[in-house]
């Protein structure tokens, strides 16, 4: 809606849903062809290798709870992981529906050389960027994704 001289005052490239997703495609762009070049992996693949890598033995159910992604995501990038070699599934002694996930050898292998990655890449998205407006940024966006 225009305001009294006609003129539409919503400019949609201030809008922050908008500003959010489209510095999310840049960010994650480059990151997502270094993974998937590299290692053959999806999104979800690498999030999940990321959790394992870093939390250790996990369930594809903590793994889809802290990555706010779904289960069934999470069962495809496992089966991927797997066929891989890049983890291992151990069923529960208790509860026979209930599988611990760690990766193998060679998954944290890949873990540790992404991480590196990682990190540089990380290191370079924020290079022009003020130190304190870093933390502050890595705050707001904590904050906005509800946690």
């Amino acid at each position: 809606r225009g305001n009294m001289d006609g003129k539409d005052d919503f400019d949609v490239q201030f809008f922050l849903p908008y500003l959010l997703n489209q510095a999310s495609e840049v960010a994650s762009g480059g990151f997502q062809k270094i993974y998937k070049d590299s290692y053959g992996m999806l999104r979800t693949d690498w999030r999940v290798l990321f959790h394992l890598g870093i939390y250790g033995r996990m369930t594809a159910r903590d793994i889809g709870r802290m990555a706010q992604v779904h289960k069934t995501k999470i069962s495809r990038a496992v089966a991927r992981l797997e066929a891989r070699r890049f983890l291992l599934r151990e069923e529960d002694a208790a509860d026979r529906r209930v599988e611990h996930l760690t990766l193998t050898s060679a998954g944290q292998a890949a873990y540790r050389d992404l991480r590196g990655v990682a990190r540089n890449y990380e290191a370079r998205l924020v290079a022009g960027l003020d130190p304190q407006d870093v933390v502050a940024l890595r705050r707001a966006l904590l904050h906005l994704s509800g946690r």
